[in-house]
């Protein structure tokens, strides 16, 4: 169901596009940078005949159909079709609720892209050096971010793969999935039919990566070299396919960025929610079918008010800890059996090469409250003093031995506290559990934008993977630092798909991560490894 807001979006995107793009005169053309035709790009898949198009050498797929569902439904392969159907623009995204809209300075940066709304969503995108070529190119398959309710392939300019796949001979992917309540409704309690539709966003990643298992080969891609990455949420989903049964063999590789997730819903919980739902679409329990014909916004506006009245009834409690990201995965006894820290979970990935990271300075204070963006050491003092209490001089002293070149004071309130303790608790876990390597990063560089307010704001390292600065101008400045630096960390992860080893040439000698080396790669200008660097500082932490 596509929601009129959905439309007026597309329909002012339109208009933009029309005042903005204009044709070169014929005489000024260089050759054709893009082919679309009849005739090119056709490939042949399961299901029927796709066709996309060339631009500057590189295949560009866009919305291929890889299943096909029901709402609260578990996801089915397509349905074939006669012909060539065309795959030329990749708009149709899952329906979320209202997006947030960030500061005037982070949408400067990031041109977020909504797309069109739809709950016919289940697409993915290729772009591949070459087709029907015999040749077996590593797979890189691009989870988005946006937790579990919101995001898209296309909601980042800057998660464009053709460039990684031309400068690193990959084949590059990219999903869209259900999200939110169409993803993560537990309606499990209220028939056998509904068993999946807790994780039935997950069971579309998985459904996926069978697409991609059973297709990719004439992309020009190998189905037995297929590696997963995903930032923020599309981390947390990389981790959620790490635990599930039904993704096993499905990949060979895993990057986590800045979504060290390792702990997943209750289904009681979930299934308390599902009939606080009922109850808000004014539904009794023998009436659930009809939840199936609400609206999305309808059925959106249910599930804002059962969250916050779970949310009420679990005040102070430890219980419903996915719920903290609202809509979220569960552990349901069949895609998701285990918690991610349980050992059986550990086990089904044990032989999966990992890397995980983070950014130094994720959701930066400084970035929300420009009172904190040039503080006196007074005001950085005070602010700390809210925060650590008693343990402030403890904190200080920590982050000053763990960054001795920080100056400035707002570094002190700026670095990531949320995101890299459980990076290292993460990696700890598969480093003593696992037959495979995992490799730890931290990404340091610090964009000059806007007077240099970002530092390394989250999601500032995707360009950088992606090897797409040319489409985050606004985000890194594009100077030639960006350039270089997206060179050696995309070839990086290209290594990593290539090989399970992300060592290179532009980078010193990265050694798996063990609890005991506390190996850290810090990848910035000039790249480095530290050891236990920040050892203090997470100790702190994980005291507090």
């Amino acid at each position: 169901m596509t929601s009129k807001r959905s439309l007026a979006r597309v329909l002012a995107g339109a208009a933009v596009a029309v005042v903005t793009v204009a044709a070169a005169p014929a005489a000024d053309r260089p050759d054709d940078r893009v082919i679309a035709n009849a005739e090119t790009a056709i490939v042949k898949t399961a299901y029927g005949n796709v066709r996309g198009f060339i631009h500057d050498g590189i295949y560009n797929y866009k919305g291929i159909q890889y299943a096909r569902a029901e709402r609260f439904m578990p996801p089915a392969p397509p349905e074939s079709w006669e012909g060539v159907r065309t795959a030329l623009s990749d708009v149709r995204v899952c329906p979320i609720e209202t997006p947030r809209l960030l500061s005037d300075e982070m949408e400067f940066a990031q041109q977020h892209h909504w797309g069109f709304e739809t709950e016919d969503c289940l697409r993915l995108n290729v772009w591949t050096p070459g087709i029907n070529d015999g040749k077996k190119r590593p797979v890189m398959v691009w989870l988005h971010g946006g937790g579990y309710s919101g995001g898209s392939s296309i909601e980042l300019p800057f998660y464009d793969g053709e460039n990684l796949a031309r400068t690193g001979d990959v084949v590059v992917v990219s999903v869209n999935h259900r999200l939110n309540i169409l993803g993560f409704l537990d309606l499990s309690a209220y028939g056998e039919k509904y068993a999946g539709s807790g994780n039935a966003g997950i069971a579309d990643l998985v459904a996926a990566l069978q697409w991609v298992n059973g297709n990719v080969a004439a992309f020009g891609g190998d189905p037995g070299n297929v590696m997963i990455f995903g930032q923020s949420g599309g981390g947390g989903k990389v981790c959620t396919l790490l635990s599930s049964p039904a993704a096993k063999g499905l990949f060979h590789k895993a990057a986590i960025q800045s979504g060290p997730l390792s702990t997943f819903g209750e289904q009681k919980d979930a299934q308390e929610l599902a009939s606080l739902v009922l109850v808000a679409a004014g539904l009794q329990p023998s009436e659930v079918d009809k939840l199936r014909e609400l609206s999305y916004d309808e059925l959106a506006a249910a599930g804002r008010t059962a969250l916050a009245t779970l949310r009420e009834r679990r005040a102070g409690s430890a219980t419903g800890l996915g719920l903290r990201l609202g809509w979220a995965p569960i552990v349901d006894g069949a895609l998701l059996p285990y918690q991610g820290t349980d050992p059986r979970a550990l086990e089904l990935s044990k032989d999966v090469p990992v890397i995980i990271g983070s950014n130094r300075t994720e959701f930066l204070s400084s970035l929300f409250d420009p009172t904190l963006r040039n503080p006196t050491p007074e005001a950085a003092d005070a602010f700390l003093e809210t925060r650590y209490g008693d343990k402030k001089e403890a904190y200080v002293a920590a982050v000053r031995k763990a960054y001795p070149r920080f100056s400035r004071p707002s570094d002190l309130v700026d670095v990531d506290t949320m995101f890299r303790p459980g990076v290292l608790r993460q990696a700890a876990q598969r480093a003593a559990a696992g037959t495979a390597p995992v490799y730890v990063y931290l990404f340091a560089w610090e964009s000059p934008v806007l007077d240099g307010i970002l530092k390394s704001v989250h999601c500032l390292e995707i360009p950088f993977v992606f090897n797409s600065i040319d489409f985050a101008q606004q985000h890194t400045g594009a100077g030639p630092e960006a350039y270089a630096l997206a060179k050696t960390i995309s070839g990086t992860w290209v290594q990593f798909a290539r090989t399970g080893n992300p060592n290179h040439s532009g980078l010193p000698d990265w050694p798996a991560y063990s609890a005991e080396n506390g190996a850290t790669m810090v990848l910035d200008n000039e790249s480095e490894v530290r050891a236990h660097h920040d050892k203090e500082l997470m100790e702190l932490l994980e005291a507090r």
